[in-house]
């Protein structure tokens, strides 16, 4: 454990038979405002009454990118010390091997070890990932041609410690047919006509519980869902619900979001509402209005569908008895992104077809709706600006926007404080410790006869019962493609890329990072510079690639 770790830990539950089941939910790309309990407009009624019964952060931090971001839950590290410092692709280098080293253990091996019984459902991402390149790459993709595993089955969920998993092993899907979809270590080689991965995620992590309900000993289940990424795909009925909440466009929509959050305690009135981050685009002249308001509003309807499935989990977990024993942790992998995937293309994570050979259109220039199988594309950067507010920027930037997200907490048994928003830092690398924390269970320092790198991780069960004041952690590290930051009790130290000038905000009375004290504080820019360049040669940042 880091250093924090034996005076925060909170050993709830020392006889076996009394340890909570956990439940970890991760969203992916959802902005910081979207849920209604975190002021937004997108009705997300179940994670709304999750909220109202449990915790909520305002203060809790990610890595700023899908599988960075998994590798960190997963094994409770740093993602460059767990192999993730990129993406999925081998670079040969320590920090960014595009897939979890030897040296880390993860939550369901762990917990395996003390007798849970474990399962993960949705999106794994943490598997290196193979381009074959051109015509035959974008045929596997199609599910038109069959290259064999989608990645080494060593690195699967089920060779982790995941007794079962359903789910996609690649980042990006097809929402209507999904590639790298595999059952245990098995191809799904086909999904029914009605087929939609937010539901049939949702479906099968309720039938986990359903069979794990069945034994006495506890079960650990990570619910990993792929929206509301990119592609904008959702069904269209419920796209519809939320055409005309999005006509009033991105500033009007942003102010509400600001003015919610306040009235519901989650930022202070004092905290400044920084400049639309586009000043040179005005909603009322956009030409592209109609494809604008129906991308955010395939957007909502992504995020709803994850909202039911979430309650029919949630129902699942009260109707077997097993809610008030179950610790319930909802985050999200990074803020909304600001890409416009249109761009890239056919490629890669992209096919250009459906299975039966139907083109997928890349608009653009904004030409065909969003929303059905055929068309490829996401929100784009006014948007992923104004579903994170009250931030400036997005995922992959380590500015507030990118790395601060929602995060919910709910344990009927043990947390009591309803309702209760928490401010104090924590950081998605504690979520290991939590869970070996609330399990009775010991963190190795070897596993299988591999050396295991300790966690700077503290458990977060302290936090959520309001009995600590400190952050979990004394500091934080980011570091993605060069964009870095690093945050010592209030101070954070940022930089949109390398070779940029450092920037320092002062958090406590500054949420929004509108500030820069770097030209007044040359000496604690300094000290905090250093600090970063240490902890990037601890945490293999260094060497770096290109």
């Amino acid at each position: 454990m880091g250093s924090d770790a034996k005076s925060q830990t909170y050993k709830v539950h020392p006889k076996k038979g009394n340890r909570p089941n956990i439940v970890i939910i991760m969203a992916d790309d959802l902005g910081f405002s979207d849920l209604g309990c975190y002021g937004g407009e997108i009705n997300t009624p179940n994670l709304d009454r999750l909220a109202a019964t449990g915790i909520r952060s305002t203060s809790f931090y990610n890595t700023s990118r899908c599988c960075p971001t998994r590798a960190s839950l997963l094994t409770g590290l740093y993602p460059h010390q767990a192999g993730l410092g990129r993406m999925t692709m081998d670079a040969g280098l320590p920090g960014y091997q595009g897939t979890l080293n030897e040296n880390t253990v993860t939550i369901a091996e762990v917990l395996k070890k003390e007798g849970y019984q474990t399962g993960m459902v949705g999106k794994w991402h943490v598997s290196e990932t193979n381009d074959l390149r051109g015509d035959k790459q974008l045929k596997w993709l199609a599910h038109q041609e069959n290259y064999g595993p989608f990645s080494d089955l060593k690195s699967y969920p089920t060779a982790r410690g995941f007794d079962k998993f359903y789910g996609n092993i690649w980042g990006v899907v097809d929402y209507f047919d999904p590639f790298s979809l595999v059952n245990g270590n098995q191809q799904v080689e086909k999904v029914p006509e009605d087929y939609y991965h937010t539901q049939a995620i949702g479906d099968s992590a309720v039938a986990y519980v359903s069979e794990f309900s069945k034994k006495e000993n506890p079960f650990f289940l990570y619910v990993a869902h792929c929206a509301p990424h990119w592609p904008l795909q959702a069904p269209d009925s419920i796209i519809q619900k939320y055409v005309d909440k999005y006509e009033k466009g991105w500033q009007a929509i942003r102010e509400e979001r600001y003015k919610n959050l306040v009235a519901k305690g989650l930022i202070s009135e004092d905290t400044q509402l920084p400049e639309f981050m586009f000043p040179e685009l005005n909603w009322e002249n956009n030409s592209d209005k109609e494809w604008d308001v129906r991308a955010m509003a395939v957007h909502a309807a992504m995020v709803d569908v994850m909202d039911r499935t979430i309650g029919e989990l949630m129902n699942k977990l009260e109707e077997t008895g097993k809610l008030e024993n179950t610790l319930v942790l909802f985050l999200s992998d990074n803020g909304a992104s600001s890409e416009r995937p249109s761009k890239y293309g056919p490629g890669f994570d992209r096919a250009g077809s459906t299975r039966n050979g139907e083109q997928v259109q890349f608009p653009v220039n904004k030409e065909v709706l969003p929303g059905p199988q055929t068309v490829l594309s996401g929100i784009g950067p006014q948007w992923a600006h104004t579903v994170n507010t009250p931030f400036r920027f997005w995922k992959a930037k380590v500015f507030e926007g990118g790395i601060n997200t929602p995060f919910i907490a709910s344990w009927p048994k043990e947390l009591k404080n309803n309702g209760e928003v928490r401010t104090v830092p924590a950081h998605v690398s504690d979520i290991m410790a939590t869970c070996v924390d609330v399990s009775g269970g010991t963190y190795p320092t070897e596993f299988d006869g591999r050396l295991i790198t300790p966690t700077p991780g503290s458990s977060i069960i302290p936090l959520l019962k309001g009995k600590a004041d400190r952050p979990t952690q004394e500091t934080f590290f980011w570091e993605h493609f060069g964009s870095q930051a690093l945050r010592k009790g209030d101070l954070k130290l940022v930089r949109l890329d390398a070779g940029q000038p450092w920037e320092l905000y002062n958090l406590s009375n500054d949420k929004t990072e509108q500030v820069n004290l770097a030209a007044t504080h040359h000496k604690e820019v300094k000290e905090l510079a250093k600090e970063w360049e240490e902890l990037a040669n601890k945490y293999k940042v260094y060497p770096a690639p290109n």
